[in-house]
């Protein structure tokens, strides 16, 4: 007979909640609301792009694949919690917890470096204007998204590797709502020093690499801007910046804390928190700060809705 401390783990069990068992129910009603709202608000976002001509550009193809890349990073980890916050036993399999981190790694650095491709589409749109449809031709953006989406890949496959083929024989109580790096390492039976320095590197790479092309980008785009002779053509310029930045600040700051300290100072309730807000409301920010206060998409939304409105009269 196997003794407890040589038994497999085949299950983890999460417990981010367990401190707040009287308040599950109405953090459900909260979280659905703002699920539902995070969902219906993209879906908003990519149906007036589609539908409208005017919206046909690369900065909104971008748009459309951040709603997206959005709406599935939700899908991955919310209605899972919103289970969970329901139910009695908190668990999932240990290969439900490999393909839930896989799959949100693979979102989460692919989105990293379609922020460094948003961050070229705006400085080829103020540095090059004339040479900005055949910089950005539809396969030029199709190729960055291809690419963007290969790296995230390949990160999210070597980390899920790594983190899951370390032994797991003692405790299967994930101080956690889902299956991120850091609550699955501090589970494991052991795990090598080359390991964690890997991961550690992955994670730093995914998040220095574009956010310095994202740099870079910005000191060619300032530098240009502060070269236009007017005021008014020096604000337009930089409001279409505006919500990228915001963006980018808010991505990597989260991401920044979260995956950028050593394990020593690893704090399941703060790293939670973040967690909850990085993957509940920055979904529902992001294409707010993006679209909704935008005139462009706003009028373009205006035009889809009458002319939804108008069908039915014809």
């Amino acid at each position: 007979m196997e003794s407890v401390s040589e038994m497999v783990v085949r299950e983890f069990v999460f417990l981010g909640f367990s401190s707040l068992a009287g308040l599950q129910q109405l953090l459900f009603v909260i979280f659905l609301l703002l699920y539902l709202f995070t969902l219906g608000t993209n879906a908003i976002i990519i149906s007036t792009i589609v539908l409208d001509r005017a919206l046909q550009t690369p900065m909104y193809f971008f748009l459309t694949v951040l709603s997206c890349s959005e709406t599935c990073y939700t899908f991955v980890i919310v209605p899972k919690m919103l289970v969970d916050l329901l139910a009695q036993k908190k668990t999932i399999s240990f290969l439900g917890c490999a393909v839930q981190m896989f799959t949100f790694l693979f979102l989460g650095c692919s989105h990293s470096f379609l922020l460094a491709a948003m961050g070229y589409d705006r400085y080829v749109a103020i540095c090059n204007p004339l040479r900005y449809t055949v910089l950005m031709g539809h396969g030029v953006c199709v190729g960055l998204v291809a690419a963007a989406c290969a790296c995230g890949f390949t990160v999210a496959q070597i980390i899920t590797s790594l983190v899951f083929h370390l032994p797991f024989h003692s405790s299967n109580q994930l101080h956690h709502f889902f299956c991120d790096i850091s609550p699955v390492l501090k589970v494991a039976t052991c795990h090598t020093h080359l390991s964690q320095i890997v991961i550690f590197m992955l994670c730093a790479l995914v998040l220095v690499i574009p956010l310095s092309l994202i740099l870079v980008s910005y000191i060619h785009i300032i530098s240009a801007v502060l070269q236009f002779p007017s005021t008014l053509s020096r604000y337009k310029a930089f409001s279409t910046c505006a919500s990228h930045l915001m963006v980018v600040t808010v991505h990597y700051g989260c991401a920044s804390f979260i995956y950028l300290r050593p394990q020593s100072n690893y704090s399941s309730s703060q790293d939670a928190l973040i967690s909850m807000s990085y993957s509940i409301l920055t979904p529902l920010f992001n294409p707010m700060i993006y679209s909704l206060r935008n005139k462009e998409f706003k009028s373009a939304l205006h035009r889809v809705v009458g002319r939804m409105i108008s069908l039915p009269q014809h």
